[in-house]
């Protein structure tokens, strides 16, 4: 199938990019991006000119930050094209549910990504997690805003989400592992004197289950999610890719996390389904809700 990649930026050339030329479902067909462009691939800047001149594209991935991004997704669904949205889905919960009953009512398919569950620790760690009585569980997500956004000042405008950018990989692992829900009980969030999204957060929620999130630190990097239960301890380390179990690794095959989402993207399409789970971004907009707000010193690039 012929697929157009709107938003040329360093996720889409680091993972976008290689992960459709990898696949035998796709063909990179064309760009859509202000300055951004693919070697030997057809380059748009105008994302209505290209959805009137290339008829023969049939799905569309948008790679944009989220707040313009409902809008590229609306006219994609209106034109009939099938639709596939980087994470966070949306800026905010109602404009992606609005989406999920435009794609049904046109009849095209919607898929709303969390590439951190497609990691190769995820599955089987949900499935041992599945029957246990669970005690208490921890996410440590830190790194370093510079290194993964270098100058991306969106990400501390609202709408950006600011820590959550990177957090809500955790929180698409966590909602997926757990056997059981968990919804929020309290929070603090640390914004910058001159940003409009938290930098970092401390989050509580039911089940014994709190959450450490920054955006300042530099190495090493942390993206660790710690399961205490009735049968011992379920860890996974860097981002999902290892799992160990009372301490001991567990072999999961291969770390293939976007090539994933485009496999996912190419069933969904064919079964003529969508898949949109908000849960991860529900935890976001509670933090963003419940939070104490707490001013800390000023960020620059």
């Amino acid at each position: 199938m012929n697929i157009a990649l709107v938003g040329i930026g360093k996720i889409a050339v680091d993972q976008h990019v290689p992960s459709i030329n990898a696949s035998n479902d796709w063909t990179l067909a064309a760009t859509v991006s202000r300055s951004g462009t693919v070697d030997g691939v057809p380059a748009f800047t105008d994302f209505d000119q290209m959805l009137t001149e290339r008829s023969d594209i049939s799905v569309v991935s948008l790679c944009l930050p989220p707040v313009p991004r409902y809008d590229y997704a609306a006219k994609a669904i209106a034109a009939g094209r099938h639709v596939m949205l980087e994470k966070p889905p949306g800026a905010t919960l109602a404009e992606v549910q609005a989406l999920e009953a435009m794609a049904r009512d046109a009849g095209v398919t919607l898929f709303a990504t969390w590439h951190s569950r497609m990691a190769k620790g995820v599955a089987p760690a949900k499935a041992w997690l599945a029957d246990k009585q669970i005690t208490a569980a921890h996410i440590c997500w830190k790194e370093d805003v510079r290194r993964w956004h270098p100058g991306q000042q969106w990400v501390f405008e609202p709408g950006g989400m600011g820590v959550f950018d990177p957090g809500s990989n955790a929180l698409s692992i966590m909602t997926e592992i757990l056997p059981q829900p968990v919804h929020l009980r309290q929070a603090e969030l640390l914004f910058p004197s001159n940003c409009d999204t938290p930098i970092a957060a401390q989050l509580t929620w039911t089940g014994n289950v709190t959450g450490d999130f920054d955006w300042r630190q530099e190495d090493p990097q942390s993206w660790d999610i710690t399961v205490e239960t009735d049968a011992g301890t379920l860890a996974l380390h860097d981002g999902g890719a290892r799992l160990l179990i009372n301490d001991e690794e567990v072999e999961a095959g291969s770390d293939r996390e976007y090539p994933a989402l485009y496999d996912r993207m190419a069933e969904l399409v064919e079964t003529g389904k969508s898949d949109v789970d908000l849960s991860p971004m529900i935890h976001v907009a509670d933090a963003l809700t419940l939070g104490k707000r707490v001013t800390v010193e000023a960020f620059h690039f």
